[in-house]
């Protein structure tokens, strides 16, 4: 199963989980918001309404009344009166109130307060009729009298009625707050009673579809916890089966292909395993082939026959010192020190058989001597310089066998550089490609070279591919063979023993 067939995505699921608890409660929010506008903008009307005829309640009384006064008593008229700045033309006052009551006529909703508006509507329009009157009976002249009579009988009573009619208006908006108040409580109740019956349904919906979508995630993951445990313990044969239609299910698909690939890597490994250790005891009965003991002995013989029983003695301690440094109790790891040592035996046996043709040196960093290397690593290194480079020759040669400390920035990456170099009959470029291709191909691959291949298969199998060996050859001046392995001790304790000791004998240059 791809990602591509992935039918119910868990980000899907998580989405309808989260919208299930989201929408009602924005829902309820919404509808909170907008009953408070509603009532914030009725509420801010019958304010504003009020403000405006509280105001006309003060003053247009007293204006007006004023201002007719000094019409009628003195020598201002309605063209003069704007002049003395303590009066207001009626006309103007009259206008002003009339355009304010329609735009609160417009505005109010309630049937009461509707009705004293248009009551004093009425009466704003007899008043500008006796205001006319007024005018008219000053533009004649000689009706003072009677503009008295009309200011005391007419006027005074008009704008007492105007007042009274914006008190009532102002009455009945207070009574309208009030019902807006109790109308708002209502609604708050009804939205406190949807919101409990709502959040009682929500919480239901959600602990269900919650419960349902947690269970299909955390119950395939607990099965693939279950696998990978019985993985982990090394029980491959386990699969994962899953019908989830999601992110779930594309896990365990990986998880039991991991599972197979993990069980052909483990069958892999073991057989790699046994050809390895086929490989090394193969390579233990190549180096202490019958040839090499008996012609071994053979030279012993001829030292005593000689009568050089002292060499034969270097000769016998050598041997036995070569085959316990092969045998080495069955360890697949020493130290540099105690392989140094076998190549040493080694070459002292072989300088006897061929100290014609044969010198070497070894010069290897006493600090490499705690360092572990796996046994035989330069043994065959130094056997195929002896046979494929000295013994062409045809004149005396000699093998330097070196060892020095590749320094890193991190000291757990350090690496340790070993080479084993001689001044044979060497190769040419063709003949180092086609020895380096074999030695690159598993030992049972091999048709020539089979210690040299050993050797660096055994190095990669247990150190990594970024590790082992190179050859350098340049034809009639030799070839140098060089290993890299990381710099591991194979005994913290022993290491200034091993390093004290070692430096003791470094010290004669270790050169015969």
């Amino acid at each position: 199963m791809t990602t591509e067939k992935i039918k119910y995505p868990l980000k899907n699921k998580l989405i309808i989980l989260v919208l299930v608890a989201m929408v009602p409660i924005l829902y309820i929010t919404i509808y909170l918001i907008i009953s408070l506008l509603n009532y914030s903008r009725a509420y801010d009307q019958i304010v504003s309404s009020m403000t405006l005829a509280n105001n006309y309640n003060m003053n247009f009384k007293e204006e007006m009344d004023e201002s007719l006064y000094k019409l009628v008593v003195s020598n201002v008229t309605f063209d003069t009166i704007e002049e003395d700045g303590t009066l207001k033309d009626p006309y103007k006052l009259i206008g002003e109130l009339r355009e304010e009551s329609n735009n609160l006529l417009s505005m109010t909703t309630d049937r009461e307060s509707r009705v004293w508006l248009q009551s004093l509507l009425r009466n704003i329009d007899t008043l500008e009729d006796r205001v006319d009157d007024i005018k008219l009976n000053q533009e004649a002249e000689g009706q003072y009298e009677k503009n008295i009579d009309m200011l005391y009988n007419d006027i005074y009573i008009l704008t007492e009625l105007v007042q009274d009619d914006i008190q009532y208006y102002i009455y009945y908006q207070t009574k309208s707050i009030e019902q807006l108040k109790v109308r708002l409580n209502k609604e708050v109740e009804h939205v406190i009673l949807i919101s409990i019956l709502l959040g009682g349904c929500i919480v239901a919906v959600v602990i269900l579809i919650t419960s349902a979508i947690l269970n299909s995630i955390t119950k395939p993951i607990q099965e693939l916890c279950r696998i990978t445990s019985r993985i982990a313990e090394g029980n491959f044969s386990d699969r994962a089966r899953m019908q989830t239609e999601d992110e779930l299910e594309v896990l365990s698909d990986s998880v039991n292909d991991m599972s197979e690939n993990l069980e052909v890597m483990v069958n892999q490994i073991k057989e790699d395993e046994r050809k390895m250790r086929h490989a090394e005891l193969r390579l233990l009965q190549e180096q202490i082939n019958p040839h090499f003991l008996y012609n071994t002995l053979d030279t012993i013989v001829w030292l005593i026959e000689g009568d050089d029983p002292e060499k034969a003695v270097d000769m016998v301690v050598a041997l036995s010192e070569f085959f316990r440094l092969v045998l080495s109790k069955g360890k697949e790891y020493i130290s540099i020190r105690e392989e140094k040592e076998h190549i040493r035996g080694y070459l002292e046996i072989q300088q006897v058989r061929y100290r014609d043709i044969l010198d070497y040196e070894i010069r290897i960093d006493p600090e490499l001597y705690p360092y572990k290397i796996l046994k035989l690593t330069l043994q065959p290194l130094v056997e195929n310089s002896l046979y494929h480079g000295i013994k062409y020759k045809r004149a005396k040669g000699k093998i330097w066998v070196t060892g020095k400390m590749l320094r890193n920035e991190v000291p757990e990456k350090e690496r340790i550089l070993l080479c084993v170099r001689d001044n044979g009959v060497g190769m040419d470029e063709e003949e180092v490609k086609r020895l380096q291709a074999e030695i690159s191909k598993p030992c049972k691959e091999t048709e020539k070279g089979f210690g040299l291949a050993n050797v660096n298969e055994r190095i990669r199998m247990n150190f990594g591919m970024e590790y082992g060996m190179t050859i350098e050859s340049e034809k009639g001046s030799g070839t140098k063979i060089s290993i890299v392995i990381p710099a591991v001790k194979l005994y913290e304790k022993s290491q200034g023993e091993l390093t004290s000791d070692g430096a003791e004998k470094e010290q004669k240059e270790e050169h015969l």
